[in-house]
Order: structure tokens, then C-alpha cells, then sequence
């Protein structure tokens, strides 16, 4: 019987790792060229329209009355612009709209606080990247101030941004809420392709908070008060957003509870299955005890609201309606009323690190894209609306 010929771990794994993220770099480089930098689509007058809260007819009156920006003409004589042009487009209407029209710049006013989403769950595959992204774009597109934060060493969040953290060398938030010559928050925050949308990429870096806090704990009060870093990082760039949406990693260490103390606010997501609810069970006791226990050190945690997310919803599927079911019978009022659809236009985006918010709807069948976008946007406007209610508004 032939053996399998031994092999050394480490340099096995360390040369793998190496080949696929050249391989990642080499598809970053090919999908966006010359400089591996992501960009973003222009958007249909349609669509504009939808984000801006107006009707196509009002946009294509203010173009031939040659009001606002110019919009780029397509085919068909379709008007197109881009995300920059839709800011124009939303401080026109703010500035020349009726006295009674709605309110097209929707930031915060003097007095609003600023919010802070923490979007978590103890167990890997339940969409909370896929969340906070779609998310954190949405929120842009409507007019918001947005910071994504990627507390998840793994950066899925920064990857599906155009950040590959082994070859950008990116700071991360650690650097800016480690316990020895801490970085200001400014320094470690970059642009994305979306106008108002900027990121804290992660890196293996962040795995270091972990490691270091319980340490700190012994031999310092700031390593006793771990659980304030964030929020007073934070406070440094407060008049820079309106929204901060913080994608957690997936398991409850200091990490995460450094971004719940830190909140005002905390979406968790679920896949309505009986493992990922029993996973959820354990999440929430063992969440619940933890903050019992640093409260008592002095966390405050004051939220605005609490959301359950159910997400890769499949309508028809009899099992997944009836949990459905069963956690709406318990958590009422806590679920959001629209579900995050399963949908292949999503996971197909993903295979090229966009979302669905970036990719063309005609790279997919109509129905399949329509659904889905309709599906996210159902979700992001109803968290809209929790921003904004936190704020005092109707």
C-alpha cells in the first residue's frame, strides 16, 4: 500500500495563500484597470428617481429646462448619471423645491446624534457582510454620510469594496483603538467608489485587539474600560457622518463588544433554519450575560432599536415559512417586516466582489435582478426609517 508523501504545514499553507492571493490580485487587476481601483456605473433616470424620492418625469423636466447637472444620453435617448451628479441632483432640489417638499439632503440637523449600526451574529453564512454592504451603499445612495467599518480580520466587507488587505497594507481599526500609540481614526479611513461612503478596511491585524485586551485588563484601567475605545474613536470624526455601519466578525470577543458598546443600534441577522436559530439562541444568552458583566464595569449601552434580519429567504420553501413563523410568534415587533430574499443575482454579483447596488441589471435575467433589488431595497428603506425615527423625524 503506497503512503502519502509528508509535507511541512506551514510552508504548504504559507505557499497557498500566497498563489491565490497573487491569482485575486490578477482578477483585480483585469476587472478593474489600469489601476486596480473600483469604480462605479452610471445610473438610469429610473433609478435616480427611486433614490431621490421624485418622480422620472420631474428629472427629465429639469433637464430640458437645463436645470441641475446634465445627464449623459444613451441610447434611446435614456438619461444616465452618475452617483456624484445625484448629490448635485439632491442639493438642487433641496435648494429650489417647494417649501412643503420633502427633504432631499436627509443628514443629520443639529441635535441628531450620530448612529451607529452594529450588524451581527454569532455564526459565519447568515449574510451579514452581504447586509452591511448592501447596507452602508443604500444608505449613501440615498443621500447619507456613511462610514462601513470591517471589524472582521477575514475582510470580506473591505474585499467586496476593492480592498485586498494582504496587498493594500491598509490600516485597520486596531490601529486606531490598540492599547500603545494609538493612530487618530482619520488616518485609517478610506474613500470607496461610492461619493459619500467611505470604509475602515480590516486586516489579520485586528486579531490583535483580541489578544491584547485581556492582557490589558490585568495592568490598565484603559484595558478595564476596553469596551469605550470605539465609541470615543469615533467621537473624533462625528462631524463627518450621519451613519456608521459596522460589520462585526462572527463570534463574540472584545471585537464585538467594543462595537455594541458603541451602538446606538444592533441588526441581527438569521437564516430561518432550526440550526441557525439554536446558534442564535446560544448568541443572545451568552450576549446577554456578557453585557450584564461589563455593564457593572461601567458600559452603557443605550439603543435606539434592536432588529432581527431574516435573510436568504425562500418564499416558497414550506420549512423556512413555518420558522418564519415560529420566531415571529416570539420576537414580534423586533422583526423587521421585509426579509432579505435569497437570490442568485446577489451571490452572482459577489463572484466578481460587487454588490448588487455596482453590477448592470442587463448582465442578468430582468426578473431574477428586479426581485432581488426590490428585495434589498425593501430592507434598507425600512432601516431608513429606523435611522430617521431615532433622529425624531416622522
Amino acid at each position: 500500500m503506497l503512503s502519502l508523501p509528508p509535507f511541512q504545514f506551514d510552508d504548504k499553507i504559507l505557499a497557498q495563500g500566497a498563489e491565490i492571493s497573487r491569482k485575486l490580485d490578477q482578477l483585480r487587476m483585469e476587472k478593474f484597470p489600469p489601476n486596480a481601483q473600483k469604480t462605479l456605473r452610471m445610473f438610469g433616470m429610473a433609478e435616480v428617481a427611486h433614490y431621490l424620492g421624485v418622480s422620472p418625469n420631474n428629472l427629465k423636466r429639469l433637464h430640458l429646462e437645463g436645470k441641475g447637472p446634465v445627464p449623459q444620453i444613451g441610447g434611446g435617448g435614456r438619461r444616465f448619471y452618475t452617483a456624484e451628479q445625484m448629490i448635485e441632483l439632491r442639493h438642487y432640489l433641496d435648494k429650489n423645491g417647494r417649501s412643503d417638499a420633502k427633504n432631499y439632503v436627509p443628514g443629520r440637523k443639529l441635535g441628531e446624534k450620530l448612529q451607529v449600526i452594529a450588524v451581527v451574529n454569532f455564526k459565519g453564512g447568515s449574510g451579514k457582510t452581504t447586509t452591511a454592504t448592501h447596507l452602508a451603499q443604500h444608505l449613501a445612495l440615498t443621500g447619507h454620510r456613511v462610514l462601513a467599518v470591517d471589524l472582521d480580520p477575514q475582510a470580506s466587507l473591505s474585499a467586496l469594496h476593492g480592498f485586498q488587505p494582504e496587498l493594500d497594507k491598509n490600516l485597520s481599526l486596531y490601529d486606531s483603538i490598540r492599547y500603545e500609540n494609538p493612530r487618530p481614526l482619520s488616518e485609517v479611513i478610506r474613500p470607496t467608489n461610492f461619493p459619500l461612503l467611505d470604509i475602515i478596511p480590516a486586516n489579520l491585524e485586528l486579531q490583535e485587539y483580541e489578544y491584547e485586551t485581556p492582557l490589558a485588563m490585568q495592568t490598565s484601567l484603559e484595558g478595564k474600560r476596553f469596551f469605550t475605545r470605539l465609541g470615543k474613536a469615533l467621537d473624533s470624526v462625528d462631524d463627518r457622518f450621519d451613519v456608521v455601519v459596522v460589520d462585526c466578525p462572527p463570534q463574540l470577543g472584545y471585537l464585538t463588544l467594543t462595537a455594541l458598546s458603541a451602538a446606538t443600534s444592533v441588526l441581527i441577522t438569521v437564516h430561518p433554519q432550526m440550526l441557525d436559530l439554536m446558534s442564535m439562541s446560544q448568541f443572545l444568552l451568552m450576549l446577554g450575560n456578557i453585557a450584564k458583566t461589563i455593564k457593572k464595569a461601567g458600559a452603557d449601552f443605550h439603543l435606539d432599536w434592536l432588529r432581527y434580519l431574516i435573510t436568504r429567504y425562500e418564499p416558497m420553501d414550506v420549512p423556512q415559512a413555518q420558522m418564519l413563523g415560529f420566531m415571529q410568534s416570539m420576537l414580534a415587533e423586533d422583526i423587521l417586516k421585509h426579509p432579505m430574499l435569497k437570490s442568485t443575482a446577489i451571490s452572482d454579483a459577489g463572484l466578481t466582489k460587487q454588490s448588487l447596488y455596482e453590477v448592470e441589471r442587463v448582465n442578468f435575467n430582468r426578473d431574477t435582478y428586479d426581485r432581488a433589488i426590490e428585495s434589498l431595497d425593501a430592507v434598507n428603506f425600512e432601516i431608513q426609517g429606523l435611522v430617521h425615527r431615532a433622529w425624531g423625524r416622522a
